[in-house]
């Protein structure tokens, strides 16, 4: 299967805002989005979204800052990252998975599909 190709990311003050970009198919699963990383931390969703319905899922920390949005005539997700903090830095994947459960807190991210490679976002103080 194609891997996905992320784009975006990089470096930016607190209260900046950045974009991220993954060309990803929803033939491979439904639910495309969005999880984070940093060192010695598990991999945490961030966002989600079904590529029909169109329903959203955040996590609690970003809710009201971050959009998340699907062009499905491209197979391409957004997401838009307002009001960034310190917090938020991190290697972002996109990935797909076949359920929403997969983007909940303490999940078997066993049941994600595929990964991207990884996006770097810093946010300095």
């Amino acid at each position: 299967q194609v891997q996905p190709v992320e784009s975006g990311g990089g470096s930016v003050q607190a209260g900046g805002s950045l974009r991220l970009s993954c060309a990803v198919s929803s033939a491979i699963a439904p639910w495309t989005g969005w999880f984070r990383q940093t060192p010695g931390k598990k991999r945490e969703g961030v966002a989600t979204i079904h590529a029909s319905t169109g329903n959203t899922y955040y996590t609690d920390s970003v809710k009201g800052r971050f959009t998340i949005s699907r062009d499905n005539t491209n197979n391409t997700m957004y997401l838009q990252m307002n009001s960034l903090k310190p917090e938020d830095t991190g290697m972002y994947y996109c990935a797909a998975s076949p359920g929403l459960g997969s983007w909940l807190p303490g999940a078997d991210l066993t049941t994600v599909r595929i990964w991207g490679q990884g996006l770097q976002v810093t946010v300095s103080s």
